[in-house]
């Protein structure tokens, strides 16, 4: 089993139902539904928030403010006075507050002398952030994912080009986003209301109790709404990562996990993720796409980042990293697309999402870079399949959402992708037989020359830490990320002024972080 307590995953839980969320009208309606049925507890953690995001958004992407996420909250608090309703966000650095005209920082004022608990979390190493995305509700439902609840994420599975329901307050329409969230009830509920207890005392220093389990037993459960479970009786892993900072030690689940996926997977490896530059996850593909019997590997990616700060870090190292990959690829496995709307507009890949042979679904907040797997916090939720029939069930609805999310960008029905797979027996070779034409939907991904600027950064992976000791320090990256780009491309190392042995690159984060 990949799933192994204290080395890929923190806990190993049950879900009595588990469903993944494509994309934020989805995720927003459902939040809705099952808060609304909250008796003892709502929860909340993330790295964005905005109290005026409409979850439920009309046609021209305004609404009642009791359908804002601020007044739905307070309103909830205020007619339930038993509810314990508490909001904790990082505090984001000022640069990137800017960019959300200032919030989470605002939200302060609205839950102002309200029942409502808000907190902004700063309790990170320099630099770093906190990066989980989970919503639990009366220590029963959660929702974890890659997805925050503010004004720039509401979109629905079709993307359309120019949708008046993506409108923001403060003007203007966001581009197409595609997020994705699950959403588990039972004892990964409850697991996942312990991390958020462990952040709340980590951020606080205030402790909070959990519920009492026979309560919640017993007390009517808030799922969804509308929302059919996909899974039932399954059993999960949840994979956090947590730098090393003050008295807590580090944590490197979800990178473990990750590699343990990539290592054992036969058949295929499905990626679907916002930033794609850890020089560690480039070189586990590349050793599965070198060998003669190795998995077919499918990214998807964004075509570029919207920020011009994460297209010169995560866009150069990612083009460096394509490039490893590309030129790994002996038996002609490896492809990379980023989905587009019918008109040819740029869908963001924002979600974290893992398929690995129908026997392993992972949706989390872990972007495939050095931050997510030491110095950020992350936490994503793995199904992963039993052997033998006992799992065919489980098998059975990851090979659904795999061809379900496919079928989303191509614009096409879940049966015409499946027939597809069957027919062509690969995945890329699926995707190309029902997207070609001049409206491509998931166009292809490459690599691009970097000039003198963009090696710098890919070099140094200037943005990107591996750990609180090298956050300010890129030189300690230096060393491994040289030989990495040597092989990316045999000589750009030797424009370097004056490269230093390099030690030989393995599968190993630690590796990867250079002493003085």
């Amino acid at each position: 089993m990949l799933l192994r307590p204290g080395e890929t995953c923190w806990r190993r839980v049950s879900a009595d139902r588990a469903s993944v969320l494509l994309d934020s009208a989805a995720y927003f309606a459902a939040a809705k539904s099952a808060m609304a049925k909250a008796k003892r507890s709502i929860h909340l953690l993330g790295w964005a928030f905005d109290p005026l995001t409409q979850l439920e958004p009309d046609s021209q992407g305004g609404g009642p403010v009791d359908d804002q996420i601020g007044g739905f909250l307070k309103d909830l608090a205020l007619g339930r006075p038993g509810l314990d309703v508490r909001v904790l966000i990082w505090k984001s650095a000022l640069p990137i507050a800017a960019s959300q005209h200032f919030f989470p920082h605002r939200a302060r004022a609205c839950f102002r002398n309200t029942p409502v608990t808000f907190r902004l979390d700063a309790a990170v190493p320099l630099g770093a952030c906190h990066h989980q995305k989970v919503l639990v509700i009366d220590d029963r439902v959660a929702f974890c994912g890659g997805g925050d609840i503010t004004t720039d994420r509401w979109d629905t599975p079709e993307h359309l080009d120019d949708d008046s329901r993506r409108r923001m307050p403060f003007g203007g329409i966001h581009d197409p986003r595609h997020e994705v969230m699950m959403c588990v009830e039972g004892e990964a509920g409850q697991a996942l209301g312990d991390l958020f207890r462990h952040r709340w005392r980590r951020a606080t220093g205030a402790d909070l109790s959990a519920p009492v389990s026979e309560v919640s037993r017993q007390s009517l459960s808030p799922w969804p709404d509308g929302l059919s479970p996909q899974f039932t009786g399954v059993t999960l892993g949840i994979a956090r990562t947590e730098p090393a900072w003050r008295r807590y030690p580090e944590v490197r689940e979800s990178e473990a996990l990750h590699l343990a996926s990539i290592a054992a997977a036969k058949r295929y490896i499905y990626l679907e993720n916002q930033y794609v530059a850890s020089p560690v996850i480039g070189e586990a593909l590349a050793a599965r796409l070198e060998a003669p019997d190795g998995p077919e590997v499918v990214i998807v990616s964004t075509e570029h980042s919207p920020s011009w700060f994460d297209r010169m870090t995560m866009d150069k190292t990612r083009s460096a990293l394509l490039r490893r990959l590309q030129a790994a690829d002996k038996w002609g496995r490896f492809h990379a697309f980023c989905p587009e709307t019918k008109t040819g507009k740029t869908i963001i890949v924002h979600c974290k999402a893992t398929v690995i042979d129908d026997a392993l679904l992972r949706v989390g907040s872990t972007n495939l870079n050095n931050r997510s797997a030491g110095f950020d916090s992350e936490c994503d939720l793995a199904i992963e399949a039993e052997p033998g029939p006992a799992g065919d069930a489980t098998r059975s609805a990851i090979a659904a959402h795999r061809t379900r999310t496919l079928a989303h960008f191509l614009g096409r029905a879940p049966a015409e992708v499946d027939a597809a797979i069957a027919s062509t027996g690969g995945l890329a070779s699926a995707i190309e037989a029902l997207d070609s034409g001049p409206q491509r939907r998931l166009r292809r991904l490459g690599s691009v020359r970097m000039g003198p600027f963009a090696r710098l950064i890919a070099t140094f992976h200037l943005g990107d830490p591996t750990a609180p000791t090298d956050s300010w320090r890129p030189w300690r990256r230096r060393a491994a990320t040289l030989a990495y780009l040597d092989r990316v491309e045999p000589g750009l190392a030797a424009d370097d002024p004056s490269p230093r042995p390099a030690p030989k690159p393995s599968l190993r984060g630690e590796d990867f972080i250079q002493s003085d």
